[in-house]
């Protein structure tokens, strides 16, 4: 190999959230229950089925962001990703793409040149897919919709990397953060916690970024450094014989044994989003906190009126301060506070809490 290489690395970081309740229906999300248990008309995808929207996920989420300094959006909302898969019973997933509820932010990471900042795209909630349970001896595969609509964050990072350690010392940093929280488990092993990792090569000192692959739902450190490893030394080999890497989706290989192509992409994002007026909800945390507390009109969300209450926000509205200008003594005390309290709905200071009432 003549050329020098470096790998650029960026991931999605799924989370699943510590609520006993799916985001948008009251079936369970216990791990372990038997296949198509934990299921009703709106998590299997039914027509005319309407979503309710799960108010401590929007609560850990607003904590997760805090805790990352992040900006949090003061009017987010809710898309449609379509897309079809035996796992996605709706044909569509509800996801926040244009206005996600956390964003802009960085982590540091200990790395081979000292401290290192991880940048931070984006933090948004949306609902899991089912579980696909491939059989190779029957060539059959099976669905299990219990984990669809479990309530996910999904934390997207710039594409910062450039090692499989930095990649582990990241979502090491990552889990604890959201384990003190106390909003995930961060069980690899049973999947609450998994990364998409979106890996290219570039020729050493180019800031060019070349064509990446996506190697989807790894849930063990040492499984994303096998596939770093193996992705990096395939497109290494690629570029060296005079060929394109292909922007596609592979499947783990430390499952299959070797790299499942799972679709190629189409488009940038690989999926066709929509938004549709009177089905999409939104959360107007500026304007909601403001008529809480100087009682204006109830604000309406997919037909369900709700206010969101926060102390802290609404000082800093009144200071006229950006929410980033929470201190990150005060992210401590947000976190030792929901850490004294496991499972509570009060999430102490800086809590987002989204309460339903009848109009």
């Amino acid at each position: 190999m003549s050329k020098q290489y470096e790998t650029v690395i960026g991931l999605e970081v799924h989370v699943e959230l510590a609520t006993r309740t799916k985001i948008f229906c009251g079936c369970s999300t216990a791990f372990g229950g038997k296949p198509n248990t934990h299921t009703c008309p709106v998590c299997t995808g039914m027509p005319g089925s309407l979503p309710v929207l799960n108010r401590q996920v929007v609560e850990y989420a607003a904590a997760v962001g805090l805790a990352t300094d992040c900006e949090i959006t003061r009017l987010c909302k809710f898309d449609r990703k379509n897309y079809f898969y035996p796992d996605n019973p709706q044909n569509y997933q509800i996801s926040q793409l244009y206005s996600p509820i956390c964003h802009d932010s960085w982590v540091e990471i200990p790395s081979g040149e000292g401290k290192k900042r991880i940048r931070i795209h984006e933090i948004h909630m949306e609902e899991d897919a089912g579980k696909l349970i491939h059989d190779e001896w029957e060539d059959c595969s099976l669905v299990d919709y219990n984990r669809s609509g479990v309530p996910l964050l999904e934390i997207v990072s710039e594409p910062d990397m450039r090692s499989a350690d930095e990649v582990i010392a990241y979502l090491e940093k990552l889990r604890k953060m959201i384990q003190y929280l106390g909003a995930s488990d961060c069980k690899l092993q049973e999947g609450s916690m998994r990364a998409d990792v979106n890996l290219s090569v570039r020729e050493a000192g180019s800031s060019a970024l070349g064509t990446r692959t996506e190697m989807k739902n790894l849930n063990s450190f040492k499984a994303i450094a096998r596939a770093i490893e193996g992705e990096t030394a395939r497109q290494i080999e690629l570029l060296e014989e005079g060929k394109q890497v292909a922007f596609i989706t592979l499947g783990d290989p430390t499952v299959y044994s070797t790299y499942m192509y799972i679709h190629e992409k189409v488009l940038a994002r690989g999926y066709d989003v929509e938004v549709v007026p009177g089905d999409v909800m939104k959360l107007d945390l500026a304007q909601l906190i403001q008529e809480e507390f100087g009682g204006g009109p109830v604000c309406v969300c997919a037909n369900l009126p709700y206010y969101i209450t926060s102390p802290v926000i609404l000082r800093l509205l009144e200071e006229h301060l950006p929410l980033t200008s929470i201190t990150v003594m005060v992210q401590k005390e947000a976190a030792a506070r929901l850490c004294a309290a496991p499972g509570s709905k009060e999430c102490g200071a800086v809590s987002v809490a989204v309460h339903y009432r009848s109009k």
